[in-house]
């Protein structure tokens, strides 16, 4: 009896040593971030912005004014950045894609909007590791914390992308009803920059406000209309929207009129979005075999099942 409470109480002490060890292994990597960040914070202030730092500089002045996080962890954004436009180089045009659907200022990079989705998972290690520990074990809960921290990770980066698609459905949702006002504004004597303008101020707060907004701004600024489109459509690089603004840019240089050319892309997006709506409603049916032929299942089994559990349990109907 006493050997075996030994035994026990070694095994206690070993599971403790292992989480003293786990612990002082966070505390250590914990001190040595927050040493790190102290350290690129007086780097970065002591740096003289010369003259291929003046926009980056201005760059992260306006990302401190406009994002919380990036104004208390820019140093470790910055650090997590050198290390993603290494090792993940090949993603992240797909995220700098996602990022200008999705409307994320434009002041980001996107080595640096993945760095600080990964600081909000590093921000949440600590409940991670504090709850897998205490449920796997020291060992194993340091394993399932960091798999936790790439899933949190993963989950962000699948909602950068679930927004971008949001975004896109509500832009072209809206397209027909702005190509409509601005092809009435053009026909009644407006100039294209005048209609433009009061288009994006009609349409204030939505999406697609924000975009020809953007194209609006680039007009004013000298650019073509053919320049201020392209950069329109390589934004958002979305294939219904691409071949509209192709539309545009063709009629454009045929010298076609632009309200002739908005009235037939607004008749187009209306075909397609009557054809979409055939689509899901013909699929409906289809998706709704499953969940109908399971209903009927079980309203067969609430009628029948009575009368055979008085079968099983007496061997006679009642």
């Amino acid at each position: 009896m006493d050997s075996l409470s030994l035994t026990g109480i070694e095994g206690q002490v070993a599971e403790l040593e292992w989480a003293c060890w786990v612990a002082s292994g966070f505390m250590g990597i914990s001190v040595f971030v927050l040493v790190l960040w102290l350290t690129r914070l007086t780097e970065a202030g002591r740096k003289l912005p010369g003259d291929e730092w003046r926009y980056d500089i201005t760059r992260m002045a306006q990302l401190q004014q406009e994002d919380l996080l990036y104004r208390f962890f820019g140093p470790l954004i910055r650090c997590f950045a050198v290390f993603n436009r290494a090792a993940f180089g090949e993603v992240l045009p797909g995220i700098q894609r996602d990022m200008n659907a999705a409307g994320i200022s434009r002041f980001w990079l996107p080595e640096e909007y993945l760095g600080r989705m990964q600081v909000i998972g590093l921000l949440l290690a600590p409940l991670l590791a504090y709850l897998a520990v205490g449920s796997f074990g020291p060992v194993l809960g340091v394993i399932v914390s960091m798999v936790l921290y790439v899933a949190v990770v993963w989950l962000l980066r699948r909602r950068l992308g679930a927004r971008a698609t949001l975004r896109l459905r509500l832009i072209k949702r809206r397209m027909p009803y702005l190509l409509d006002l601005l092809t009435l504004l053009i026909e009644a004597g407006s100039t294209f920059l005048n209609a433009l303008a009061q288009a994006v101020e009609e349409f204030r707060g939505h999406p697609i406000a924000e975009e020809f907004g953007r194209v609006l701004a680039d007009l004013n600024m000298g650019k073509t209309r053919a320049e201020a489109f392209s950069a329109m459509r390589d934004r958002l690089q979305d294939d219904e929207i691409g071949s509209i603004i192709g539309s545009i840019l063709q009629g454009e240089e045929l010298g076609t009129p632009m309200a002739n050319v908005f009235r037939m892309q607004a008749d187009v997006l209306r075909v397609k979005r009557s054809q979409r709506a055939e689509t899901i409603a013909a699929e409906a049916g289809v998706n709704m075999l499953l969940p109908a032929v399971l209903v009927m299942v079980a309203a067969a089994l609430i009628i029948v099942g009575p009368f055979l559990l008085n079968y099983w349990s007496f061997g006679l109907f009642l």
